[in-house]
């Protein structure tokens, strides 16, 4: 079929899409939407994208791996992939990606079953495919996972014969500077030193502030699968003109967005104040949010109580469970609601006189503040990635297989332990009151 691509625009321009998850559906939603839970999953978001492509006129969409949560949502999986490939190819767009941990033995048979569908690097072998347009060249070196857990890097003894006449850009679906993982774990100088002009990276959700004219990162999730995963999310347009990579920017299109929201409550006099303290913060975010090119249909808060106040666990049992699901509705439709409320206001005791005592509150008060400190800390980078290890583990343990758990990322563990802190401080200074 004759491509209806735009042709006024020069230069390539390659679509690149982190960790899909055909089958999943988010999580913590409000029970009328979780009724509708594909309706805001990766099925919509990857109808979005491929809508979009066809717009914007791209050459090929690249897919960094778990395209597919798992074996049990085959069916379902088929019937979108399928669904979105037909559509891009008879535009005259390619599709091409490499098996990630999660879709070992589905994307494999799926890419069997949709012919025009290209998958790279089968077996865990590095497979080269060019992708040519408007007189430019992208060639996508792509390595497949052969086995659910690989525990060696996809890169050791492989050397790559670099093609000339345009970039050359990795595929890959990894574990990045995790030594002990058994998910194709690779070192960032492994990647530096590969002679590639970028690497375009899936397995980790939260993406990487990624740029030309070198790209070395992860793309990302493309929308919100679980209320970690907050923030920016979505695919990536990658544009190359004369030979190099122009630009890199992401498509912010996620059909639902999951976000913090961080409410000081220092200068409240009453626990009644914070509702309408909570909407004012609410609507400005609404407003950021409106100003993308595709906004949010829903949007799921967490939000953190913060400053130092006498009343912040009163603040939690203003907001019923009605309130909670149905916070807010902007005039364009999208929808606001509360996934999580919780207090992490200080004591009205000061922290840094607390954390000179030699006592088990004050070495709890210095770590508290440790957190505070900017994220390249030596000491608080040492202590997140000690809870992370132990986090880890019990994550690893069989009783959660079924769960599918993700690894936690370096923000969720800092908010992890500032809440569990907060709330050991707060016992530990009941106690030594009730003992003097």
């Amino acid at each position: 079929m004759p491509s209806s691509r735009p042709d006024s625009d020069t230069g390539l321009k390659l679509l690149a899409v982190g960790d899909l998850h055909l089958g999943r559906r988010p999580t913590r939603l409000p029970e009328d939407l979780a009724g509708m839970g594909g309706d805001f999953g990766p099925g919509q978001a990857w109808e979005r994208l491929v809508n979009r492509a066809i717009e914007e006129g791209v050459e090929a969409v690249a897919l960094a791996g778990d395209v597919v949560d798992r074996e049990d949502h085959y069916y379902e999986a088929y019937r979108q992939l399928q669904a979105g490939v037909m559509k891009l190819t008879e535009a005259g767009i390619r599709v091409l990606g490499v098996v990630g941990n999660h879709d070992v033995a589905v994307l494999p048979r799926l890419a069997d079953q949709i012919p025009e569908f290209e998958l790279l690097g089968r077996d865990g072998q590095w497979e080269c495919s060019t992708i040519h347009a408007r007189g430019e060249s992208v060639h996508l070196w792509g390595w497949s996972f052969p086995a659910p857990r690989v525990t060696d890097s996809p890169l050791a003894g492989h050397v790559f014969e670099l093609r000339p006449d345009g970039p050359n850009l990795g595929l890959l679906h990894c574990d990045r500077d995790q030594p002990g993982s058994a998910y194709a774990p690779v070192g960032s100088r492994e990647l530096e030193s590969a002679g590639l002009d970028g690497w375009l990276l899936g397995h980790i959700h939260r993406p990487d502030a990624l740029a030309a004219p070198h790209p070395n990162g992860y793309l990302g999730s493309v929308t919100g699968l679980h209320p970690g995963e907050y923030g920016d999310r979505g695919p990536w347009l990658i544009r190359v003109r004369a030979g190099r990579i122009e630009s890199m920017d992401q498509w912010i299109q996620a059909p639902l967005r999951y976000a913090r929201l961080d409410l000081d409550l220092t200068e409240l006099d009453e626990p009644e104040q914070a509702r309408g303290h909570l909407l004012e913060a609410v609507r400005d975010l609404d407003k950021r949010l409106a100003t993308l090119d595709t906004p949010p249909e829903a949007t799921g808060l967490r939000i953190r109580l913060t400053g130092r106040c006498r009343f912040g666990e009163a603040v939690l049992d203003l907001f019923s469970d009605d309130d909670r699901a149905h916070l807010f509705s902007s005039n364009g439709g999208s929808r606001y609601f509360v996934e999580q409320l919780v207090s992490a206001t200080r004591p009205e005791i000061d922290l840094e006189k607390l954390a000179r005592e030699p006592t088990p509150p004050g070495l709890l008060a210095r770590k508290l503040l440790l957190l505070d400190e900017p994220d390249e800390n030596a000491e608080r980078q040492s202590m997140i990635d000690q809870a992370r290890h132990r986090l880890r583990e019990q994550a690893g343990k069989s009783r959660w297989n079924e769960l599918s758990v993700d690894p936690p990322d370096p923000i969720s563990t800092a908010e992890y332990l500032r809440e569990s802190g907060l709330r050991l401080l707060e016992r530990l200074l009941a106690q030594r009151q009730e003992e003097t």
